[in-house]
């Protein structure tokens, strides 16, 4: 059984606006804060982004898994690669540049010296933005989308049937993937299984979670194989298809259009045409560690 992800109407203003243009705004602000380094049209964007979600009404119960996981990202990207090693900053920030320690600092009753630059901490302000920017926008899709609507959003959209299709698939893998592993763990445990209590090292309980990855595994293998017998029995993709979920467009989802494409022209008229598409650090940010 396919399910989705946990999608329920909140009569935001998001729920009023064609799915069509809501992914069309998505990819506007993908593309917009992935063509600057400027941290006034970052920070832009950033702004619409705050906007755009805050629209949806998601509360943070509905929202925290997948923000976990963005913490996850965020913290090895900006923590770990760009302000502890510096490597996410490479061939963006020049060489060189004005120490935030440069006498070092004491930790512990010990003189460190750390080589982090005030260009490169700008940079991770910077990274930040541009980042958050972009999972604000697409984190809220999920939770906001009704999963009927998926495959004939993108055949709207101009992709062909079977790739609509596939895309709808593919929105609904995690969750349905989340329910198998969820109901075979149930049912191992009415016969017995507790993983909770397994003893002897990790090795150990490595080897006792087989009994449920390898039924889930099968299942998906077996469950991809049956939706793909099925559709080539019904000769999908063979001609055009109909879908029993319409859209339709009103006034608004223009005007959220007509928003994202002069939003994205903007800013690349901005980076492209007036040279504020490499990274530089404002003045002010200077005068912080002076």
């Amino acid at each position: 059984m396919l399910v989705a992800w946990n999608y329920r109407y909140r009569n935001s203003l998001i729920d009023r606006i064609d799915p069509r243009a809501r992914f069309i705004f998505s990819f506007a602000v993908l593309l917009a804060a992935t063509s600057t380094w400027n941290p006034l049209l970052l920070a832009i964007i950033f702004l619409f982004s705050i906007l755009w979600y805050a629209s949806a009404k998601l509360s943070w119960q509905d929202t925290k898994r997948g923000w976990l996981m963005i913490s996850i990202l965020l913290f090895t990207m900006i923590v770990v690669n760009t302000i502890i090693t510096g490597g996410g900053a490479g061939g963006v920030v020049p060489e060189g540049g004005q120490l935030v320690w440069p006498e070092g600092f004491n930790l512990f009753g010990r003189h460190m010296t750390f080589g982090l630059t005030v260009e490169r901490l700008w940079f991770a302000v910077a990274q930040l933005m541009r980042i958050l920017s972009i999972s604000l926008v697409f984190i809220m899709i999920p939770y906001t989308m009704d999963s009927r609507a998926y495959g004939v959003t993108f055949r709207k959209l101009g992709l062909p049937d079977r790739l609509a299709y596939t895309m709808e698939l593919s929105f609904r893998f995690i969750p349905t993937l989340a329910r198998n592993f969820q109901v075979t763990l149930d049912a191992q445990r009415a016969r017995g299984f507790e993983l909770d209590s397994a003893k002897g090292g990790v090795l150990n309980k490595i080897r006792r979670i087989a009994p449920l990855i390898i039924p889930v595994t099968m299942n998906a293998i077996v469950s991809s194989e049956d939706i793909a017998n099925a559709m080539d029995l019904r000769g999908f993709g063979q001609q055009k298809r109909t879908w029993l979920y319409e859209l339709k467009f009103h006034w608004w989802d223009y005007a959220v259009i007509g928003l994202a494409v002069l939003l994205l022209g903007t800013v690349l008229y901005l980076a492209y045409g007036h040279g504020m598409r490499l990274f530089e650090v404002p003045p002010w940010w200077y005068g912080l560690f002076n």
